[in-house]
């Protein structure tokens, strides 16, 4: 039978950096989406605007966390495994 795993965990720095990653890229997003909808529409364009914007926020944050998941992940693992060499 195989020993059991505990998950690797990452550390509360690493899922603080984390969480302020994916605001920073949201805001980020934002305001590139909002700047590409407003060059691109004249007159009175709050909605149009308003949209990028969110459009922008939600799909740089949603790319953002997806790497910074991947990235914690891995690098509690790896500190899983060192763990496990020195002790064996």
């Amino acid at each position: 039978s195989l020993p059991a795993m505990s998950p690797a965990r990452p550390s509360p720095l690493a899922r603080f950096l984390t969480v302020a990653s994916v605001l920073v890229a949201g805001a980020c997003g934002g305001l590139i989406g909002w700047a590409v909808a407003d060059l691109q529409c004249t007159g009175d364009c709050a909605v149009q605007t308003g949209i990028g914007g969110l459009i922008g926020a939600g799909l740089a944050a949603a790319g953002t966390a997806v790497i910074c998941v991947l990235a914690i992940q891995a690098m509690a693992e790896w500190r899983e495994q060192e763990g496990r060499r020195r002790v064996d």
